[in-house]
C-alpha cells in the first residue's frame, strides 16, 4: 500500500500529464489577445509603465492583472520575453509552463475535495481530472497564453475549500472566510467576471444557514467580504488614479451591459459540446446526490455553488467571437468534480446490478463526449484563433519594411489585432478594435461607426490603415469616400485583408512601388506562416529580431 502522499502526488500528476500531452497537440499557439498581456509586461518591467507601447498614453487594455502580475514577474527573473529554452522560445514556453502548474493545482484541489467527500479521493481526482484534462476548451485556452488558468484554479480552490470546511464543520471559522476572501479576490483580478466569485462564501454560509446559527454568519461573512474587499479596493483605486476609470478599457470596447433574458440562456449551448448524454447522466447523478440522505450532502452542495456561479458568469457575458467556448474554462472542472463526487456517493449506496447500469451510462456518455471532443480539436488544430505569430509578422514586421522603405519616422498603423503587433513594430499602434484605446472603445461602446471613421481619418491619421473580414466590413472605413481621397491601396490579400499608406507618406511613385512589390514578396512568406499556425516566429517578439523566418 502506497503512503496517502504518494497516491495522491499520483492522483494528480495523471491528469497533469493527460493535460499537458492534450496541449501539445496545440503547439507552440499563443492567441494575439494574449500577447496584447506581453506587451503591458514588458513595458511595466522596462520602465515604461501600464502602456501598450512606451510613449503612448496608459490605457487600460487588459484585463486580467493578476496574470499580468505572473508575467511581469517572470520577465524581470529572465523566464519570459529573453529569448529560447531548448529552440522553445519562452513567450510561448513560459505562460503555458504556468498554466500547466496551475492546473496542477487545481487538480490538487480536487483531491483535497475528494478526501473530505468520499473514500476514495485518489479515483475520484484522476476521473475528474482526466475527463477535464480531455476537453478542448479547457486545454485550448488553459495554453492560450491567456489567464483562464490562473481563473480555473481559483474557482476549484473556492469550492474545495468550501467543501472541506463544510465537512469539518469549518465554515464560520475566520480562517475558512479569510482564505475564501483572497482566492475569490485573486479571481477577480484575474478576469472581471471572476468578481462573481466573492459571493461563494457567503451563498453557502446562507443555504446551510441553520436556526441555531443564525447570529454566527454575520461575522464571517462580512470577513470574508473584506478580506475579498481590500486587494481589489485597491486595485480599484490605483485603476482610477492611474486610467481615470473604474472598469477597464476593455469592458467599454466591448460594449459589456446588463445581461438580458437571452444571454442567461447561453450555458444551454455547451449541451451540444458536451453531449447530451453525458450532461443527462451528470445532471442525474448530481440530483440523486443531493436527494440521498449523507453526511457528505452538504459538502456537494459547497462544490454546486462555485459551479453553478462560473456557468452564471458565462451567461452574463457578452457573447465572445473566440471559437471553443473561451469564458466557460472553470466550468469543466468544477463540473467534472462535481459530478465524479456524486457518482462516488450515488454508486456507494447501489447494489451490483445499479453500478453496472450507472458504469454503462457513463462509457457511452463519455464516448459520444470524445467524439465530440476529438473533432473540436481537430477543427481548432487547423485553424486556432488569431496566432500571434502570423499578426506579429503580417502587422508587425511587415509595416515595418514598409516604412523604412518610405523613411517614414514616427508613424502610426491602425489595426484591429494588436498583440503581435505592439510586440514587433516600430509604428505606434492604433487599436481599431478599441481595446487599448480609450476614445475607439467610446465609440464602439455608443455603436457610433460614422464617429469612429471621422476621428480614423479626420484626427488619428494613421500612417498606415490594414483591417479584414468583419473589421472592415463593420466600421465601414474601406468604404469611406475618404480613404481613397487619402490613401494608397498597398495590396488586397487573403480574407478581405486591405493595407494603405496614407498619400502624404509617399514621397514619391517609385517609393510606393517598392513598398508594392515588398508586400507581394512578404505575401509569400506571410502565406507559408499562416499554413503553420501552431509554430513560433523565432526567439524574440522584437521589431529588432530577424523576420521572415
Amino acid at each position: 500500500m502506497l503512503p496517502p502522499r504518494v497516491r495522491a502526488g499520483i492522483a494528480v500528476l495523471i491528469p497533469t500529464t493527460v493535460l499537458g500531452l492534450h496541449g501539445l497537440a496545440y503547439g507552440r499557439w499563443i492567441v494575439d489577445d494574449a500577447a496584447i498581456t506581453f506587451a503591458y509586461a514588458r513595458s511595466i518591467t522596462s520602465g515604461a509603465g501600464p502602456v501598450l507601447q512606451p510613449g503612448v498614453d496608459p490605457v487600460e487594455g487588459y484585463s486580467n492583472p493578476a496574470w499580468l502580475g505572473l508575467l511581469s514577474l517572470g520577465r524581470l527573473v529572465g523566464l519570459f520575453d529573453s529569448g529560447a529554452w531548448f529552440g522553445v522560445p519562452d513567450y510561448a514556453l513560459f505562460p503555458k509552463a504556468l498554466a500547466l502548474l496551475l492546473a496542477a493545482g487545481a487538480f490538487a484541489a480536487f483531491h483535497v475535495a475528494a478526501s473530505a467527500l468520499t473514500s476514495r479521493p485518489a479515483v475520484v481526482t484522476i476521473a475528474a481530472g482526466t475527463v477535464t484534462a480531455l476537453v478542448p476548451s479547457f486545454a485550448i485556452w488553459t495554453f492560450s497564453g491567456l489567464e483562464n488558468s490562473l481563473l480555473a484554479f481559483s474557482a476549484v480552490a473556492i469550492a474545495a475549500v468550501l467543501a472541506r470546511a463544510v465537512t469539518r464543520d469549518e465554515l464560520l471559522r475566520p480562517r475558512m472566510a479569510v482564505i475564501t476572501g483572497l482566492l475569490a479576490a485573486i479571481a477577480a483580478l484575474t478576469r472581471p467576471d471572476g468578481l462573481i466569485y466573492a459571493g461563494a462564501y457567503a451563498l453557502v454560509v446562507l443555504i446551510l444557514l441553520r436556526r441555531d446559527t443564525l447570529r454566527e454568519v454575520v461575522k464571517p461573512v462580512l470577513l470574508g467580504l473584506a478580506v475579498f474587499a481590500v486587494p481589489v479596493g485597491l486595485y480599484l483605486v490605483w485603476r482610477w488614479l492611474t486610467f481615470g476609470a473604474l472598469l477597464p478599457n476593455t469592458a467599454l470596447a466591448k460594449s459589456q451591459g446588463v445581461p438580458t433574458v437571452e444571454d442567461l440562456a447561453k450555458p444551454a449551448d455547451m449541451v451540444g459540446y458536451v453531449g447530451w448524454l453525458t450532461l443527462l447522466a451528470g445532471v442525474v447523478l448530481v440530483g440523486a446526490a443531493l436527494l440521498r440522505p449523507s453526511p457528505h450532502r452538504n459538502g456537494l452542495i459547497a462544490l454546486a455553488v462555485p459551479l453553478g456561479l462560473a456557468v452564471t458568469a458565462y451567461g452574463v457575458l457578452a457573447q465572445d467571437w473566440m471559437a471553443q467556448f473561451r469564458f466557460a474554462t472553470p466550468v469543466w472542472p468544477l463540473a467534472a468534480l462535481t459530478v465524479a463526487v456524486a457518482g462516488a456517493h450515488v454508486l456507494s449506496g447501489l447494489a451490483v446490478r445499479g453500478r453496472v447500469v450507472v458504469a454503462v451510462v457513463g462509457v457511452l456518455g463519455l464516448a459520444q463526449s470524445v467524439t465530440l471532443w476529438w473533432d473540436a480539436m481537430d477543427r481548432f488544430r487547423t485553424g486556432p484563433t488569431v496566432p500571434t505569430c502570423v499578426i506579429a509578422q503580417i502587422d508587425g514586421w511587415e509595416f515595418n519594411t514598409y516604412a523604412r522603405l518610405l523613411d517614414v519616422r514616427d508613424g502610426s498603423l491602425l489595426v484591429p489585432d494588436i498583440g503581435g503587433a505592439a510586440l514587433t513594430s516600430e509604428l505606434e499602434i492604433i487599436d481599431l478594435a478599441g481595446l487599448a484605446h480609450r476614445r475607439i472603445a467610446e465609440l464602439w461602446s455608443a455603436e457610433d461607426m460614422a464617429g469612429l471613421r471621422d476621428y480614423v481619418f479626420t484626427e488619428a491619421k494613421p500612417t498606415f490603415i490594414t483591417a479584414h473580414g468583419t473589421w472592415a466590413k463593420a466600421t465601414g472605413l474601406f468604404t469611406d469616400p475618404r480613404m481613397t481621397a487619402d490613401y494608397e491601396l498597398i495590396m488586397q490579400g487573403r480574407g478581405n485583408r486591405e493595407k494603405w499608406v496614407r498619400r502624404d507618406a509617399v514621397p514619391d511613385p517609385a517609393r510606393l512601388a517598392a513598398v508594392r512589390a515588398a508586400a507581394q514578396t512578404a505575401a509569400g512568406h506571410w502565406n507559408a506562416a499562416a499554413s503553420m499556425p501552431r509554430g513560433s516566429c523565432g526567439p524574440v517578439l522584437r521589431a529588432d529580431a530577424p523576420y521572415w523566418q
